[in-house]
């Protein structure tokens, strides 16, 4: 599904991305590790399609065709979704009229029907519930004055709404407790699926006890520098980042 070849990307004048390589396929869910600066969230933004992240070489392939040609409200419709590591809070705008509007956009974007107010608050209210978003919270601002945890949850409850073929989730689990962390990670475990893959990324061993993940990437100074199972984890836990870029070296 995600081919990602020789990868190098610029911010400004500064080169974050330094020949990145990595390969996922559908059905799998791939964890990025790494420490601070080695260019993780990145990644995410370069996928998703955030300005001012230049791709001076190298390729992203997604399901055959070059994502990074394409838009990123092009990608979003293809599939693409990102879950933020701060997600932006938009004063002014309901988390429900944000949720409506998305969704529709979706929707027509995928040749499918629009839904009216009643069918989107009958969907959302449904999933809602399994991640413990009230309707108090579907009728803030969005995101303005949530905690970490909700607006973590707010993310979830939009892949699931959504239903993306790739999804991107860039530190998940910054800034949430051991119950909003095994409630998100639920959430995002509800939606495997042989047909979707997801990007996991994150600092800490600690979600991946819950969202357990079929490959681990280290990413350091702009290169994956070692894969392997669910075990690397483990094992970066015990020696830390310094030890095992020096065993990949």
């Amino acid at each position: 599904m995600l081919e990602i070849k020789n990868l190098h990307v610029k911010v400004g004048d500064k080169e974050i991305l330094k020949g990145l390589n990595l390969s996922l396929a559908a059905g799998q869910v791939h964890a990025i590790m790494g420490p601070n600066g080695s260019g993780k969230s990145t990644l995410s933004y370069v996928l998703a399609g955030r300005a001012g992240y230049d791709i001076t070489q190298g390729t992203i392939t997604y399901n055959g065709e070059d994502l990074g040609a394409l838009a990123p409200e092009a990608r979003a419709a293809k599939g693409v979704f990102l879950a933020m590591q701060y997600p932006v809070e938009i004063p002014g705008v309901t988390t429900m009229m944000f949720l409506k509007s998305a969704l529709n956009a979706q929707r027509r974007a995928r040749g499918e029907k629009e839904l009216d107010a009643i069918g989107v608050l009958k969907i959302v209210r449904q999933k809602a519930a399994t991640l413990n978003v009230s309707e108090e919270m579907l009728k803030r601002a969005l995101n303005v004055g949530f905690s970490g945890g909700e607006k973590k949850r707010l993310e979830i409850l939009q892949m699931k709404l959504f239903e993306p073929k790739l999804a991107i989730l860039d530190e998940t689990d910054s800034g949430l407790d051991i119950d909003a962390l095994k409630l998100v990670a639920e959430g995002v475990n509800s939606l495997r699926d042989p047909s979707r893959a997801m990007l996991v990324i994150t600092h800490y061993q600690r979600l991946l006890d819950y969202i357990v993940p079929d490959r681990i990437h280290v990413l350091a100074k702009g290169k994956i520098v070692a894969e392997g199972g669910k075990e690397l984890a483990k094992e970066l836990e015990a020696k830390g980042y310094d030890q095992i870029i020096k065993d990949a070296a």
